[in-house]
This record gives C-alpha cells, sequence and structure tokens, in this order.
C-alpha cells in the first residue's frame, strides 16, 4: 500500500500560529482591496458598513464586514445577473461557468488549483499512480470536475463516473482494481452492500484503499464499517461549490484542518462577531489571494466549532472538530443543497396543489428525500398527478423526491418548508 501520511505545504502546515496569522493578515489585505475595487457587491456593502479596505488589517477586522450567506447568491444572481456582482475578472477570462440549484452561477478561474483543493487531497491520502472513482456528478455542479482537476494534477488516474449507474460502478471498480475513492459516504457504502450482494467478497475481489467523502454527515457507525469491515482509509472535508476547499482530515482524524488559503471564521449567526474555541458557530469562509470570485465572508449555513492545540501530526492549524448543524432551513441532501425557494418553485407550478413540506430522511445508508403534498379543495390525488410533480421536483431541485398527498390542514401554519428528520449514529 501507498504511504498515505505527509504534507502537501510543509512550511506553512507547520508554522506557528503567530506567522500563519501574520501571512493569512497580508494576502486577506490584499484580496479584499481586490473585491472592493473589482466587485460590485462587496463594494456595496463595505460603503453601507462603512469600512474601506485600509480598515481590514487581519482576520479579527472581517468582522467590520457583513456577512453575505449563501442563500443570498440566489438574490444577487437573481437582482444582479449572473454571479451576483461578486466575479471579479472579465467573463471572458473564464475557464468555466457551473450551475448550481438556485440558480447560482458559479465561475471557475484560471488560477492554478482554483478551489485550493489539491492540498486537501494529497494530504487526505491520494497519490500518483491511484485509481480514483469520482462520483461527484459532473453535470451543470461544479463537485465533479474542480474534484477531477485537482486529484489529476496529483498524478491520478481519474475515473469520471459521476453519480447513479451503480452496476456500472461496480464492474468498473472490479475491472480496473480502483484503489481510491470521491464521493458522499453513503454511496460508497451502498456500492460496497450492492457488490456483496452480487456475490463479491469486497475485501479479496476489489482493491479499494483510500476515500475521500464530503457533501453529507459521515456517521460514525459507517466510518468504523468502512474503515474496519473494509479496510478503507477514510478522510472527509468540508468543499462548498462556491469556493472549494475549507478544511480537511489528516491521519489523526482529530478535526478537519483549517486551508492555508482560507481565512476560515467560527462566528455568532446573529451578530457576525467571531466565537473562541469550543463555541458553536456558523462557518464564515473567505477565499484568499483569489481574483476570480473573491467573496469576502461567505456565510456557509453550516454551524460548527473548532480547537486550536497542534494536531499530533504535526500540523498548527485550527481545526474544524465537526458539522453539527444547519443555521437555516438549506439542507443538504444526497450532497446537493436544497433551497426553501426551489419547494415553492414546485408548488406554485401546479394549481392543483396548495402548500408542500419536504422531509429529508434517512433509510439505511441513503438519503431520502420526502414531499408531502396537500391538494387545492375537490382535487383528488391521482399517479399521473404524482408523477408530474416527481418530474417537476427533479427538474427544480435535481433530485428524486417522492410524493405523498397528505389530507388538506397536516402541514401547520408556520411549518418549516424542508424538515430534516435524519438520525446520525
Amino acid at each position: 500500500m501507498t504511504a498515505r501520511i505527509g504534507f502537501y505545504e510543509k512550511e506553512w502546515e507547520t508554522q506557528s500560529p503567530e506567522e500563519r496569522e501574520s501571512r493569512k493578515a497580508a494576502w486577506l489585505a490584499e484580496t479584499v482591496r481586490y473585491a472592493y475595487e473589482h466587485c460590485e457587491t462587496v463594494k456595496e456593502k463595505m460603503d453601507e458598513a462603512g469600512v474601506g479596505p485600509d480598515a481590514i488589517k487581519t482576520i479579527k477586522d472581517l468582522e467590520k464586514i457583513p456577512i453575505t450567506p449563501k442563500r443570498d447568491l440566489v438574490r444577487l444572481n437573481q437582482e444582479k445577473g449572473p454571479f451576483g456582482g461578486l466575479l471579479g475578472v472579465p467573463p471572458e477570462e473564464l475557464k468555466r461557468v457551473y450551475i448550481s440549484p438556485g440558480p447560482i452561477y458559479d465561475p471557475h478561474g484560471r488560477e492554478k488549483d482554483a478551489y485550493s483543493l489539491q492540498p486537501i487531497f494529497y494530504n487526505a491520502g491520494f497519490r500518483k499512480g491511484d485509481r480514483v472513482l469520482n462520483t461527484f456528478s459532473y453535470h451543470l455542479t461544479p463537485a465533479g470536475i474542480f474534484c477531477d482537476e485537482a486529484i489529476n494534477a496529483l498524478g491520478c488516474v481519474l475515473i469520471p463516473t459521476g453519480v447513479g449507474n451503480t452496476e456500472v460502478q461496480i464492474k468498473t471498480m472490479l475491472d480496473l482494481q480502483v484503489n481510491g475513492y470521491v464521493g458522499v459516504p453513503s454511496f460508497l457504502m451502498s456500492l460496497i452492500e450492492k457488490a456483496e450482494q452480487k456475490g463479491y467478497d469486497f475485501n479479496k475481489d476489489f482493491a479499494m484503499e483510500v476515500a475521500f467523502v464530503a457533501g453529507e454527515i459521515l456517521p460514525d457507525s459507517m466510518r468504523r464499517r468502512l474503515e474496519e469491515d473494509y479496510h478503507i482509509i477514510v478522510r472527509q472535508g468540508l468543499i462548498i461549490a462556491d469556493i472549494g476547499g475549507i478544511s480537511y482530515e489528516c491521519a489523526e482524524k482529530n478535526g478537519m484542518h483549517f486551508s492555508e488559503h482560507r481565512a476560515v471564521e467560527i462566528v455568532d449567526p446573529q451578530t457576525g462577531k467571531q466565537l473562541g474555541p469550543g463555541e458553536v458557530g456558523e462557518v464564515v469562509v473567505t477565499p484568499l489571494r483569489h481574483q476570480t470570485y473573491p467573496v469576502i465572508r461567505l456565510g456557509t449555513g453550516d454551524l460548527s466549532y473548532y480547537e486550536e492545540e497542534p494536531c499530533t501530526c504535526g500540523r498548527t492549524s485550527k481545526r474544524m472538530m465537526k458539522i453539527v448543524g444547519r443555521v437555516d432551513q438549506v439542507t443538504k441532501v444526497r450532497g446537493m443543497f436544497i433551497h426553501p425557494s426551489q419547494v415553492e418553485e414546485v408548488v406554485k407550478a401546479f394549481a392543483e396543489v396548495v402548500k408542500a413540506r419536504v422531509r429529508v430522511d434517512r433509510e439505511g445508508a441513503r438519503d431520502l428525500m420526502l414531499f408531502d403534498v396537500e391538494l387545492a379543495e375537490g382535487v383528488t390525488g391521482s399517479d399521473a398527478l404524482k408523477t408530474k410533480i416527481e418530474e417537476k421536483i427533479r427538474e427544480v431541485l435535481k433530485l428524486r423526491g417522492d410524493v405523498s398527498f397528505v389530507e388538506r390542514g397536516t402541514i401547520p401554519e408556520g411549518a418549516k418548508v424542508i424538515e430534516d428528520v435524519r438520525k446520525w449514529e
């Protein structure tokens, strides 16, 4: 088995906290000035707050700038056109444009390792020559391609399978003796279980060694199965479509190290003030030295907390310990965010529907998206209507949802549009 422990950027990853703070502060000042001068929305936010670029000299100074919640990217794209006034380069200089649910137009620039993912994948254990199954979607959204580019740059061989096609993926894993996996953890577990149902001995017949998982919570019970029963090195991280890598696990699995290329804050969701070690708050991120999409203080909506003692791996960065919830109703299902506005769009498409609620549940290792639908008076739920609504759900949310017709009044007034009832062991 290839050695899978090491440093991608040892000088930075092992810096003293003071040296790191100084380096990131210099990069931050440069980034904020550039964003202020080139991005309409950043300038507007800073001007409204009475903050000029010269006022931002440290990461602590970021508190002076209002947070841009991820959910606001949908509104900004609607009001200001694609990119929401946050694009820092001329559109003709872009490499790609992705479309995330909302829609949110995500620009992919031509900077080297634009999403700062190469350090994350190397430190997670991927090495030159690995044959890696990339199961993130290559269609519309960024995950498939930006992971592909970063892992390919490390010298790995990528098999771009995307989502679904379980039978094909199992045969591919077997024929090519794939030894790396990238995707949501539940799909890896599903592939293994399906292979065993077909009569294979996974440990004997397959070559899987290392997996990087993101996009959904990794339950402790699933991790134990993957590591202890199937002997797979499992690392997880926090990556978002808009700006890429934020944090990653090392071999010690003692929290996720903050990226050396991001200013990461844990803040009070009400005040935007930075919190101390152990205090739960929203993860807020600013990409450093990034000109294409220099979003200043992007609120991810994820709740977490950090610790700052040096890790036994030798890295000295702060560590995000785990994701403990969400700030708003925006919820991630099978690696994709779903928004209340998307549910409302589905409802408005049908005169027969008066109200709907999404319940996100879990069956084994698989997320379920259940739509409770109340129909207008005098309308009877039919298989044809159910099929039409499910087709619209797939069109708008890019995910399959199962529709159930419920009696009028089942969904209380003021109820959450999206209710996450998943249990994580």
